[in-house]
């Protein structure tokens, strides 16, 4: 098992930027991969960005060059740096996490990015 602790959301203004964190209960070496997926309001959920246990990285089209996740392995933390923040931007965020090739999955944070 592992449980995810996310740090919360908030409200930003369009061009803003805010960082998330999400902590979890085991080394996150030992895990396959963490990542970040959002779900807008009548969307599905999607994959934001992506980072495997050797440290290979991912993202969605409509977040490179603004996005930037991040571990610290020593904290079993993943962070989610979030630049130029848009409106569109607007979700519920998760924290992900692949063990054992089983997901695991947060809370939930909103982040909302007003124009």
């Amino acid at each position: 098992q592992v449980q995810l602790v996310e740090s919360r959301g908030g409200l930003v203004q369009a061009g803003g930027s805010l960082r998330l964190s999400c902590a979890a209960s085991r080394s996150i070496v030992s895990l396959n991969a963490m990542g970040w997926y959002r779900q807008a309001p009548g969307k599905l959920r999607e994959l934001v960005a992506r980072i495997t246990s050797v440290g290979i990285t991912n993202y969605a089209d409509s977040v490179k060059g603004r996005f930037t996740i991040s571990r610290d392995n020593a904290k079993n933390t993943v962070y989610l740096q979030m630049n130029s923040l848009k409106p569109e931007d607007t979700a519920v965020y998760y924290c992900n996490a692949l063990w054992h090739w089983d997901n695991y999955w947060g809370q939930g944070t909103q982040v909302t990015v007003s124009s």
